[in-house]
This record gives structure tokens, C-alpha cells and sequence, in this order.
């Protein structure tokens, strides 16, 4: 499959969107930190309604795009979460007035410098990771875009940094999260960013599709089974509205009630 043409997306494009976790002209669906499969995704494969959705509504600030091709030339390019997604997620975070803002999964800091560029001079995101290695790739042009004071780092583990932040009382004040990690996580991340989140605030969560692998999850393939197990409780839970949308790996909005 990676050796498929990727038809007449223009090279630099070609070459970030490859290992941005959606390859757009193949219509091939990736995932998080896992190489790219066939799977049937929601355009076909080769279909020029990709580069079609490229061409007509991805609007990239220079510095996210020198960030996004650096971030291609990684050996794990491929984490990075889909530029149109972020675009997404940043038009949410300005729809809603955000100030405070959770995102879990960092990465090179894309998608943070996407929503920072958007938030108030006073806003924060409060960005959880593991690894500072990856996030030094991006600090730089965080601060080249003027935002650098917007992005509040913490390399721990992001349930400690989640608890830390409900234990200074500050349960319902964040606006937006966004959570894009470990995927055995996954529903503890999502229980402690509800209580975080004020009323009317959304939380993402990527990767709902996990590459197709959701449909019938291996028993021995721990990713797929608890992001099955949060998709079918997302649909029954009460607290939240929910939207499942097929853009990148699949992305769940749940909008807390």
C-alpha cells in the first residue's frame, strides 16, 4: 500500500501527508503511533475527492506548515494527527470561546500550536507528554509564532498532571480537550477530562476508528478493545451529546451536558 502513487498532491504535501497519519490522496485511513493498513475508509482508494477536500479547505499558517514538514521528516511522522483535523479543532476551540484548553498527546506540538494560534493572549493549553524529545521539535516554533506563553508543557504521565489540576480545584474550568495518547488510557483520560471541562465545553477524542480494527477488535489487541469499549459507552452516556466523525482516524466530540 505505501508504495501507491499519491496522484497529484503537490510534493510537500505529499511528503507531510504521508506521515501525518492520513494519507489523503489514497483515502487511506492511519493511526496513532501504528504503521498504515488498507482499510476501507469513508473516500476510496485514489479518489481525488481527497486532494479535492485539501485544495478547498485547509488554510495552514506558515509556521504550522514549516512545522508539519519538519515533523514529516521524523521516524514517527506518522503520529501527528491530520492537518485538516487540527484545522478542525482549532475552528472549535475559536467557536467556543475557549481560554482553557487540555490536549493529551503532544507530540511534536502541531495541533497545539494550531489551537494556541487561535486562543486569547491569556489562554493556555495545558499539554500532556511523556516525551520532551518530541516537543523539542516544535517549542521553537512555538515561540517563532508568538505563542510559546500559551503552551504550558508537562512531561509526566497525563493522568498525574490530570489529577494534579483537579486537585487544585480546577474541575469545570477548562473549555476544550483533546486526547490523542495511549489508548489503553483512553477511558480514564476521557472520565477525568469530563469533570475538568465546564459545562457546554467538548471533549475530542481521536483515533475512534483505530484503522478499521474497532469493527472486530483481536482479543489479543488491547488498543482496538478499549477504544471499542469507550465508543460504545460514549453512545449511551448521558452526561454528553455526541458526534462521530470520519475525518483522519475517526474523531468522537462529545459535548458536555
Amino acid at each position: 500500500d505505501s508504495k501507491m502513487p499519491l496522484l497529484s498532491v503537490p510534493k510537500e504535501v505529499a511528503v507531510g501527508t504521508a506521515m501525518l497519519g492520513v494519507a489523503f490522496a489514497t483515502g487511506m485511513l492511519a493511526v496513532f503511533g501504528t504503521p498504515k493498513s488498507s482499510t476501507s475508509g469513508m473516500i476510496g482508494k485514489s479518489s481525488p475527492l481527497r486532494q479535492y477536500i485539501l485544495d478547498h479547505s485547509l488554510r495552514e499558517h506558515p509556521i504550522l506548515k514549516k512545522l508539519r514538514l519538519l515533523t514529516a521528516d521524523h521516524p514517527w511522522g506518522r503520529m501527528m494527527v491530520s492537518c485538516e483535523q487540527a484545522q478542525l479543532m482549532a475552528n472549535l476551540v475559536k467557536l467556543i470561546k475557549a481560554k482553557k484548553v487540555i490536549e493529551i498527546g503532544v507530540f511534536t506540538g502541531y495541533n497545539a500550536l494550531n489551537m494556541a494560534l487561535v486562543l486569547p493572549d491569556n489562554g493556555r493549553v495545558i499539554a500532556c507528554d511523556i516525551n520532551e524529545d518530541y516537543a523539542k521539535i516544535g517549542r521553537p516554533l512555538w515561540k517563532e509564532a508568538g505563542v510559546e506563553h500559551k503552551i504550558d508543557l508537562r512531561i509526566k504521565p497525563a493522568i498525574q498532571t490530570l489529577d494534579e489540576l483537579l486537585a487544585n480545584g480546577e474541575a469545570e474550568t477548562f473549555d476544550f480537550a483533546f486526547i490523542d495518547a495511549d489508548k489503553e488510557s483512553y477511558n480514564e483520560y476521557y472520565e477525568k477530562c469530563l469533570r475538568l471541562i465546564k459545562k457546554g465545553g467538548i471533549i475530542a477524542i481521536d483515533n475512534v476508528f483505530w484503522n478499521g480494527k474497532v469493527l472486530k477488535p483481536r482479543k489479543d489487541d488491547l488498543a482496538a478493545q478499549s477504544i471499542h469499549r469507550l465508543n460504545e459507552k460514549l453512545l449511551r452516556d448521558a452526561r454528553v451529546n455526541i458526534s462521530m466523525l470520519p475525518v483522519g482516524d475517526g474523531v468522537t466530540l462529545a459535548f458536555k451536558l
